[in-house]
This record gives structure tokens, C-alpha cells and sequence, in this order.
């Protein structure tokens, strides 16, 4: 049976504190419990001082952050959001190119704000503050249409005659591993083309992050996500910020929240989620009503 239906939105609101949430089963407390909605930018906060907003990103995840190899192009939901805050901010926006694996030390480093899919974990917010979450997502499924009733449930995956694609390395593969080991499961090494394998009947399904899922169903007109409004598993992706600044943080959240006002949210995600996804701020309204 179909579990109720769950919708998973962005949640920007000014002056929520981010307390306990979760990615994967962690839960992470931010020092930037008390922030002032009616904050604005000032020349006082240790991430302005020098005019730039320096922010960190991987440039491989879409949608949020992506350098295209043939182009060059760096395109992303973030990357729009992070072009609209420095305009507001009244500040030059620099990029610094980071990989997961060195995101937290370049952060530290060289960043006042880090960007692209960030997940909310224990580990990193001992180390930096967060904003308040950007998308409530988590794993969930992927599937040519028609075919969304067969894989809604992971007991409905993990069965010898499913074959599960995932790509190597990383989350993906190990939640497949831990979680459908009776399926079929094939290790790709091309994450540009992994989708094409399902729309050639070559896999029977997908899970990855929720946000992921429904850009791939966007993008390719032939697959339709499963649960991306209710997916296997919890997992928060936020902003990364200075530990100790709150007031940058209040900003950054102040500015968060009017991006569901005045358009800018939906204006970044609409190209890569559509313009009635969940992640839509549209939906994010009906859920607060």
C-alpha cells in the first residue's frame, strides 16, 4: 500500500533556529539559536568585512552546483541564490572551488559561506554553524513511468528480479548495499549518463537524494520519481556558516525567507525542478497554511 502522501519542501523561515535536524539519522544543533528576522547586512559581520562573499562549492552536484567540463559554465540552484544574496548583500560574490573531501577544511579556510547539497551532520556542525534548511529531503526512488506503484516500498526493491542502479562510490551505493542486497545491483561509473540506463530499460530503478530524483524526472520526460515528497530516509541539506557569526547568520536567513516572498526561489529552482515540483515555494506554502 501507498504510504500517505508527505510533501518535502524547501523551509526558509527568518528567526527558526535549525535544531535536531536530521541527514541520515544524525542530528546537528547550531550555535545560531537566537537570530533577529529584522537583521540586515552591516560592514560589523566578520564574513563582510572585506566587501566579498567568498562561498565554497563543489560544482558537481546538480542541481545545486555544477561546472559544465565542456563549457565551463557553472550553473546550480545555489548558484543563482548565491548571485542574488551578494546583490543584496551589496557585496562581490567570489567563488572557491572545493571537493567534498576538502569542504570542510576550505571552508574554515578561505569561505564565509558554503554551498551545493549540503547535508546537516553532527560531525560538521561541531565544527560551523548552519542556516536554517534549504530542502527536508532524503533517499528515494526513480523509475520510468507507469512504473512508480512497483518500487514505493524498499521491500518492494530488494528483490532478485529488480535491477537497482546506483553509482559507485558514496551514499548511493551504500544505502543500495544495506538496503536492497537481494536486488540486482548494478555499479555505474558515469554519473552524467546513469539516468539514460533506466530510459533504456537497462535498470528498473534508481534511489538517491530526493532533490536529485526530481530534477532527473524533469529532465528526462521518460522516468518519474517514486517518493521524492516521502522519501526512505531524513536528511536536511542547509548553507554552512561561520561558527560564531551570528548576525551573518540572521542575515543569511532573513534573506532565506524572502526568497519564498518575492520569487527568487522559485525563479532558481524552476529550470531544473519545474514549476509545481515539491520543492516548489508554492508548496511550501500550502504546508505552513
Amino acid at each position: 500500500m501507498k504510504k500517505p502522501r508527505r510533501y518535502l519542501v524547501p523551509i526558509a523561515i527568518a528567526a527558526l533556529a535549525l535544531t535536531g535536524c536530521q541527514s541520515g539519522g544524525d542530528t546537528a544543533s547550531t550555535d545560531a539559536a537566537t537570530q533577529d528576522a529584522g537583521a540586515t547586512a552591516t560592514a560589523e559581520s566578520a564574513a563582510l568585512e572585506d566587501g566579498v562573499l567568498q562561498a565554497c562549492y563543489t560544482g558537481d552536484y546538480r542541481p545545486f552546483s555544477y561546472d559544465d567540463p565542456d563549457t565551463g559554465e557553472r550553473t546550480g540552484i545555489d548558484v543563482a541564490l548565491m548571485e542574488d544574496l551578494a546583490e543584496n548583500l551589496g557585496v562581490e560574490l567570489e567563488w572557491v572551488k572545493t571537493s567534498w573531501s576538502d569542504l570542510m577544511s576550505t571552508f574554515l579556510s578561505s569561505c564565509d559561506i558554503a554551498v551545493g547539497g549540503i547535508s546537516v551532520t553532527d560531525e560538521r556542525a561541531e565544527q560551523v554553524a548552519f542556516s536554517d534548511p534549504v530542502i527536508v529531503g532524503g533517499k528515494a526512488a526513480i523509475t520510468t513511468c507507469g512504473r512508480e506503484d512497483e518500487f514505493d516500498e524498499l521491500e518492494e526493491v530488494n528483490q532478485p528480479d529488480t535491477t537497482l542502479i546506483t553509482p559507485v562510490g558514496g551514499t548511493n551505493e551504500a544505502f543500495a548495499d544495506e538496503n536492497a542486497p537481494e536486488a540486482d545491483i548494478v555499479r555505474y561509473d558515469d554519473n552524467n549518463t546513469i539516468f539514460d540506463q533506466i530510459v533504456a530499460g537497462d535498470a528498473d530503478v534508481m534511489i538517491t537524494d530526493a532533490p536529485e530524483v526530481v530534477w532527473a524526472a524533469h529532465e528526462h520526460p521518460e522516468l518519474c520519481e517514486v517518493n521524492a515528497d516521502d522519501p526512505f530516509t531524513d536528511a536536511t541539506l542547509a548553507y554552512m556558516l561561520p561558527l560564531n557569526d551570528a548576525e551573518f547568520a540572521a542575515t543569511v536567513n532573513t534573506w532565506l525567507a524572502s526568497t519564498h516572498e518575492d520569487g527568487t526561489w522559485d525563479a532558481a529552482v524552476s529550470d531544473w525542478f519545474g514549476d509545481d515540483s515539491v520543492f516548489s515555494a508554492e508548496q511550501l506554502q500550502e504546508v505552513l497554511d
